[in-house]
């Protein structure tokens, strides 16, 4: 029941920036602030990941919109909601660039969940895609903050809770594509 309640919160910051806009557009700043208590609380709770990185990733974040929500509540300020999806990309940029200073790789480790005996070429390959997701949290952040600055509500819900969703499918796709490429050469070497 914990894990269903926490994947549950976890599937609704994915909308965060439109019930962000809704919350603040309809309901009025009071009803948000609760409902996101609640989410970020519940992201504390016990789960699992495939790496345990990714847990403590989603531990700090739910610490961190905790601590936003209540500068919101306690300084009746509403802008401290907007840095959220800022603070997922640098959390994400950092996990992902600390990462190429291990051994292995974030990618790497991931991948070698499916394939365990991942050859030279695919460390390789991994490693770069680990720095292209390094250039994507940089770019979206840097996009995530200019709609904060910007000052416009519905710009900062539309990049935040649409854009970079699709940014991120894209390039997720492409780098599947890419991948499949990839694997089929390592069975020519």
């Amino acid at each position: 029941m914990m894990r269903l309640l926490s994947l549950l919160a976890g599937g609704l910051l994915l909308a965060y920036p439109l019930a962000v806009y809704w919350g603040l557009t309809r309901w009025g700043g009071s009803a948000l602030l609760v409902l996101l208590l609640v989410t970020f609380a519940l992201r504390l709770l016990p789960g699992t990941a495939p790496v345990r990185e990714w847990l403590l990733l989603g531990r700090l974040l739910a610490c961190i919109g905790l601590l936003l929500t209540a500068l919101s509540a306690l300084f009746s300020a509403q802008h401290w909601l907007l840095y959220y999806p800022l603070a997922v990309s640098l959390a994400l940029l950092g996990l992902f660039g600390w990462s190429l200073g291990q051994p292995m790789s974030l990618v790497e480790r991931l991948a070698r969940l499916t394939d365990p005996e991942l050859p030279p070429a695919g460390v390789r390959y991994t490693r770069t895609v680990t720095r292209v997701w390094c250039g994507f949290f940089l770019v979206n952040g840097a996009l995530a903050a200019t709609t904060i600055w910007h000052g416009d509500l519905a710009l900062w819900s539309l990049y935040n809770g649409l854009i970079s969703y699709l940014l991120m499918g894209l390039l997720m796709g492409g780098e599947y594509l890419v991948r499949l490429r990839v694997k089929r050469s390592f069975t020519h070497e």
